[in-house]
């Protein structure tokens, strides 16, 4: 297969799409600003209803507080609301008596509980102190009226591992989630939705769990949505005027796939849209509608392309319930409505929109700048969020007859802003989450008042599934900034609290936040951050593809650089481990008389490189990294081809190799630049500094030929040493074309030389010699011994060895622990790079009690793991290295059977 012969290089269905992913914040958010900003006039008007609404709410804030009262006591900034975050996502998930005692003990006896006793006014808050909720068991009602709580819970605070604590704070749980969840089976929830006030809103349905790890994880999810489909189109709460005033139900894509990622676009469109169009008929035929949630960035493409595909299919014709959650949170909201606009008008029918902020906002700036992105595919500010709210929903409400605007939020500006921009329309609904809100829409579903329809968001599920929900709902809610934090607190003034997001980005002139900086400069002044490349764009993908397929197409070449001069030796080709048919090109190997060739010319020119300043040594090294990035095709490209990488795996190796370069560069300029002055106690002058030692050899291995060798090779040359640099045998292609760039950038002929061979003629010649001041080594044990023993019987000065050899890599895993976290980080840690890093995960210790359901998981997921040819950027595993290393595997798993029970084994492709 050639890079560019695969679906992810085709053309995207969603046309435009990719415009804005990583869009410049600042002229975004000003474009957005014009066009929500209704003027002047409406903007007071605005205000003025958005300041009545906060006032209703705390008007009519009952004695108990609820929920809304609970996270504006134990908001994230405090000590105790993350410690009571991390007790929810766990303790329920843990079986055994003796892990939930010590996961109680740990976190009830590491924070000040009692400065939050009395703090609040609501009687649900200070009886729910020190336990999130004490129960009956512990505490009633009535004696916490009548007595001071601080005297109460003093005398169980001693007594924080027995079993009526651990009882108490299980039933804790229950009694937050009861608040988030509308019920433990979608029949309790929907007898639920009708009960007293619950009847004055519509519902969505969202049944709670997991993403899918496993076909058997998808296959239990899609039967309960299509069983609930069932239900809820029978359900009590009668027959509807019109679909969009109908009950729904919400779906997520990643429970219905193992492997819902853009990396395997093609297979999960074909496997998956097949799924969602059954649901989607079944939601018809039962007279509801149907929802497609929103998830990360990275999915957002693959889902919009899901969705049009079924929206489209004949069977939906004259079907109006089948909407999409667009998030404006993500830079391209306004793109994605243009999308279904487009989309909706083609068809001549109304798609539903549920326009909300976003879920996973922490999430979405951690991996771009982990992935080196140029920019975020989110806003860096909260008001910048809601700039584009508001423009998203003057857009959602001037589409007219293509689009319905489902607005979710309880913000009250927000919430003030719809309403004036859609003046008397009343084709559209607003929305809340369960559990929440309930005092500000209680004013706008008043007849009397606003009389605008709202549809509340209503996750039904056991306690195991409302977990990672739970969570999600703390940290959007919870934090000291969340609107529905301080709608409630009556120490912020609601000036504050109502303030026009247009008018305080202008305030900042659009720009960006200050403390979230892009993510190549998110190590500061120190050094750049190394440059990613976004896959999940299919833009940039199918260019990347392209330009790796041209520069694979040529034929390597590679033979020994002494002295910037290419020496003859005997010609080794290099193959491709995935198919050693393929040759990739060819090595000239290195000799004993090349080696000491280089040996003396290094020894010579070590010294003027030394006392060359450390700053320009730092500048070339910083050139390099440059020019790796220049080179990213070609050296992506080498990796798959002669290393057998996956492509994320060739994009993070690269990406360590200009680390690498760049961290070295500044640790010179720290360490090696003008020496330390130090006292002179009788009026000398006393200098502290760093030098070069001498020579340097270094040897890499093959599984990181690229980051491992260009580490290695510039820590010893920004230190000022000349280097005799061995790459692998397996991989000399990709370290010959490093060491072309790092000649290209500067760094002197004479100091650098590359030599290719085998380890006893290059390497064990090389470190015998007594001019080599130190080796610097990454590889077996084994190996590592040999050249120690060969340093310490060399005569001459005691050389340096720089060390980095194999070991056993153990994860524990004990019951509190989310088991679909597990098994992901194990998958990936033991199976990524065929298991040939020595960081991979070799042991994994679990806890008894979790054991069953971790082994399932971890059944099911290797049964997804794609192997084959890494060419394919869907591919999870490829080759091992050569046959020697797989022989070495087999030999492994021959004798496990006989001494151990093998659980599993992925299946292998017949490819």
């Amino acid at each position: 297969m050639d890079f560019d012969d695969q679906p992810a290089a085709k053309d995207s269905a969603i046309a435009g799409l990719n415009d804005l992913y990583l869009a410049d914040e600042a002229r975004l958010v000003k474009e957005l600003a014009d066009a929500a900003d209704p003027g002047d006039v409406q903007r007071d008007k605005i205000l003025a209803t958005a300041t009545q609404l906060v006032n209703a709410v705390r008007e009519n804030s009952v004695d108990e507080g609820g929920i809304d009262a609970f996270l504006q006591q134990y908001d994230l900034s405090s000590e105790e609301g993350v410690l009571l975050m991390c007790i929810a996502e766990a303790l329920l998930r843990i079986p055994d008596a003796d892990t939930a005692d010590a996961l109680i003990a740990d976190k009830l006896t590491s924070a000040n509980w009692k400065e939050h006793l009395g703090e609040s006014d609501s009687l649900f808050v200070n009886a729910s102190t020190w336990g999130l909720m004490l129960t009956g068991q512990l505490l009633r009602f009535d004696e916490v009226r009548g007595k001071n709580p601080v005297q109460l819970l003093g005398k169980l605070a001693g007594r924080a591992g027995e079993p009526v604590v651990r009882t108490a704070m299980r039933q804790a749980m229950r009694i937050m989630g009861h608040q988030f969840v509308m019920g433990r089976t979608i029949d309790e929830a929907l007898a639920r939705s009708v009960r007293k006030g619950n009847r004055a809103y519509r519902h969505s349905f969202d049944m709670l769990g997991e993403a899918a790890l496993t076909a058997a994880d998808a296959e239990r999810y899609f039967s309960s949505y299509y069983s609930a489909i069932g239900s809820i189109g029978a359900g009590p709460q009668g027959p509807a005027d019109e679909i969009f005033s109908a009950a729904s139900i919400s779906v997520k894509l990643s429970a219905l796939h193992p492997k819902y990622s853009f990396l395997e676009y093609q297979r999960v469109i074909d496997e998956l849209v097949p799924k969602i169009l059954e649901l989607a008929q079944h939601a018809k035929a039962s007279g509801i509608g149907l929802t497609i949630d929103a998830e990360e960035s990275e999915r957002l493409e693959i889902s919009l392309d899901i969705f049009k595909r079924v929206y489209a299919d004949a069977s939906m014709a004259g079907y109006e319930g089948l909407g999409l959650a667009v998030q404006t949170y993500q830079r391209r909201a306004r793109n994605v409505l243009t999308f279904l606009h487009e989309l909706a008008s083609a068809q001549s029918r109304r798609i539903p929109v549920r326009l909300v902020k976003g879920a996973y906002w922490d999430t979405e700036i951690k991996n771009a700048q982990v992935e080196g992105l140029d920019s975020y595919p989110v806003f860096t500010r909260k008001a910048h969020t809601d700039v584009s709210y508001l423009a998203c929903a003057r857009q959602a409400l001037a589409a007219g007859d293509a689009l319905y605007p489902q607005f979710a939020t309880h913000n009250a500006h927000t919430l003030a802003s719809v309403l004036r921009y859609a003046g008397s329309r009343r084709d559209y609904e607003f929305q809340r989450l369960h559990g929440m809100g309930e005092e500000l829409y209680a004013e706008v579903i008043d007849p009397e008042k606003f009389a605008r329809p709202c549809r509340v968001y209503a996750p039904v599920g056991s306690h195991e599934d409302l977990l990672p929900y739970l969570v999600r709902r703390l940290l959007e809610n919870g934090a000291n900034t969340s609107f529905v934090n301080r709608i409630v607190d009556e120490s912020i003034d609601v000036g504050d609290i109502v303030a026009d997001p247009i008018l305080a980005a202008r305030a900042h002139d659009y720009a960006p936040h200050p403390y979230i900086q892009p993510p190549a400069a998110m190590f500061g002044d120190e050094r750049r951050n190394s440059r990613g490349i976004n896959l999940p764009d299919r833009n940039v993908t199918r260019t990347l593809l392209a330009d790796m397929q041209a520069a694979a197409s040529r034929e390597f070449a590679a033979a020994p650089l002494v002295g910037g001069k290419t020496l003859r030796g005997e010609a080794m080709p290099s193959v491709n481990p995935s198919d050693t048919a393929e040759v990739i090109g060819t090595c000239q190997q290195a000799t004993s008389e090349h080696v000491d060739a280089a040996l003396d010319m290094a020894a010579a020119a070590q010294a003027d490189w030394d006392r060359t300043p450390a700053a320009e040594r730092a500048g070339i090294l910083e050139a390099a990294a440059d020019l790796y990035e220049q080179h990213t095709a070609e050296l992506l490209a080498l990796c798959v081809k002669e290393a057998g990488k996956t492509i994320p795996d060739a994009i993070a190796e690269l990406r360590e190799a200009v680390d690498f370069l760049r961290y070295y560069a500044a640790q010179a300029r720290t360490l090696f630049g003008d020496p330390t002055v130090l006292p002179g106690p009788t009026g000398e002058r006393n200098t502290h500094g760093l030098r070069g030692r001498g020579v340097f050899v270094c040897i890499s291995p093959w599984n990181f030929p690229l980051a491992i060798f260009t580490g290695q090779v510039a820590a010893a040359l920004a230190a000022g040493n000349a280097v005799l640099a061995k790459p692998a045998e397996q991989t000399p292609l990709v370290a010959y074309r490093a060491v072309e760039l790092l000649l290209q950038a500067g760094v002197p002929p004479a100091v650098l030389h590359f030599l290719p061979g085998d380890g006893a003629s290059v390497g064990g010649h090389a470190v015998a010699d007594p001019r080599v001041a130190g080796v610097a080594f990454t590889g077996s044990t084994e190996t590592a011994r040999r050249i120690n023993q060969s340093l310490a019987a060399k005569s001459g000065p005691i050389a340096t060895m720089i060390a980095e050899t194999g070991g056993q890599n153990a994860m524990f895993v004990d019951s509190s622990a989310l088991p679909e976290q597990v098994v992901q980080d194990s998958v990936y840690s033991s199976f990524n790079s065929a298991g040939q890093r020595c960081s991979a995960l070799r042991l994994l210790c679990l806890q008894r009690d979790i054991a069953p359901r971790v082994i399932e998981l971890l059944i099911g997921q290797m049964n997804e793991l794609a192997i084959g040819d890494p060419v394919d950027i869907g591919v999870d595993v490829g080759p091992a290295i050569d046959e020697e290393a797989r022989a070495l595997l087999v030999a492994h798993v021959e004798r496990m059977q006989k001494e151990a029970t093998i659980l599993h084994r992925s299946r292998m492709p017949e490819s």
